[in-house]
């Protein structure tokens, strides 16, 4: 089977679903900016340079003309901003796979809601913004608290909770650089994701994780060690709401073969609440995550859906697995690492992966990168381990940089 891939070695962990698309026997075609990594050579039959990944028309018109009319079987992309231009190359190639339509509905999120919402499912009610006015007549159809955030964006980026008018005359500001926004009614309760890798619209492998607190506290608060914690039993009553939920948004959407990362709160009622969702894998390392959690490799299993229609068997889930961002005091280089040491030995034998910056290394700027300055992967059969585990992770332990 041909396979072009869009951005096949970023993200980083393009890397190993590229990988992974070789050793379910595909001979991959990767399309990016300049020449091919060395972290794909060995995985890639083929490339082709493009000036401008971003650019969707450029992006379709150099891989139509490098391919000479050699028409691939697969035409697949799982970096968020890429997802559009893949299914546009298909529809150019008469490749099989999910439409430019069908995409929109998991990219543009006014679209998602219209299309969600017509089938009946619980979601915030939403307005589209292009202007100032536009907002302003949204928030005041809408009231407050409200949440406002890109109509095309990924993860919580942009994305900004409006308590007053105050808070909207200053969002409003910050927000100059974004072409359009989605205005939606905010939604207490805890948040939640639901994963899946389809196969013609049907899961083959499901997954639920918790944020603890919500990314967009997260993202705000520069003192937050971000917590996500993967549910083991997803027929849980307590979470089993959102998988159900999950499954009626990926008919409603039309997924087709691939992954899905969407988000969903749980209310204090006990209702779940459709937030978004998006045709592509999950970032933040939660397919690490989750492959610590069920001792599986999910990118290879993505690929063998791709390639051959079906997964191989994945079992039981043994774990309940929790990684924790850390986020270094201070500014410049790391200098110091306070508490790991101490924490692996009362508790080495529950931690699956310490991937911390090391000492010397500069530091990452926090609001650019939900992987901060590194994490820690600890497991546990029982989920209220896993739980405090993480949680000591997050108070503990300590990078300073200076």
């Amino acid at each position: 089977m041909l396979v072009v891939f869009l951005s096949p070695a970023y993200p980083p962990e393009m890397v190993s679903f590229t990988h992974g698309l070789a050793a379910a026997g595909a001979r991959v075609i990767g399309v990016g900016e300049g020449a091919a990594p060395d972290s794909v050579r060995g995985a890639i039959a083929g490339w082709i340079a493009v000036d401008r990944i971003l650019d969707r028309d450029h992006v379709v018109e150099r891989v139509a003309e490098a391919l000479g009319g050699v028409r691939p079987d697969r035409v697949e992309a799982l970096w968020e901003v890429v997802v559009d231009a893949a299914a546009a190359l298909r529809a150019r190639l008469g490749v099989a796979g999910m439409s430019p339509d069908v995409v929109v509905g998991f990219r543009d999120k006014p679209t998602m809601r219209a299309r969600v919402d017509a089938a009946g499912l619980r979601a915030p009610r939403t307005r589209r913004a292009s202007t100032v006015a536009e907002v302003w007549a949204a928030a005041r159809e809408l009231g407050p608290p409200l949440v406002i955030k890109p109509v095309a964006g990924a993860g919580s980026a942009d994305t900004y909770v409006i308590r007053s008018e105050a808070d909207l005359d200053r969002v409003l500001a910050a927000l100059q650089h974004v072409p359009e926004v989605q205005v939606e009614e905010f939604v207490q309760g805890e948040e939640f994701t639901y994963e899946t890798i389809c196969v013609d619209g049907a899961p083959v492998y499901e997954s639920v994780c918790r944020y603890e607190p919500s990314a967009l506290d997260a993202r705000k608060n520069e003192w937050i060690s971000p917590i996500i914690q993967s549910v083991r039993d997803l027929d849980d009553p307590y979470v089993a709401p959102g998988v159900t939920l999950g499954r009626a948004v990926i008919r409603a959407l039309g997924m087709g073969t691939g992954f899905t990362h969407m988000e969903w709160f749980r209310t204090p009622s006990g209702d779940a609440v459709f937030g978004e969702i998006a045709c592509r894998s999950p970032g933040a390392n939660m397919v690490d995550l989750m492959n610590y959690t069920g001792d599986v490799d999910l990118y290879r299993a993505w690929a063998d859906a791709v390639v051959h229609g079906r997964v191989g068997a994945i079992g039981d889930r043994p774990y309940s697995a929790a990684i924790v961002f850390k986020r270094a005091r201070g500014r410049g280089r790391i200098r110091a690492i306070h508490g790991l040491e101490a924490f692996l030995r009362a508790h080495g034998g529950s931690v699956a992966r310490v991937d911390l910056l090391p000492i010397g290394a500069p530091r990452r700027d926090w609001t650019q990168t939900f992987l901060s300055d590194g994490n820690l992967v600890v497991r546990d059969p029982d989920p209220t381990r896993t739980i405090a585990l993480a949680r000591a992770v997050a108070t503990t332990v300590h990078l300073d940089a200076g």
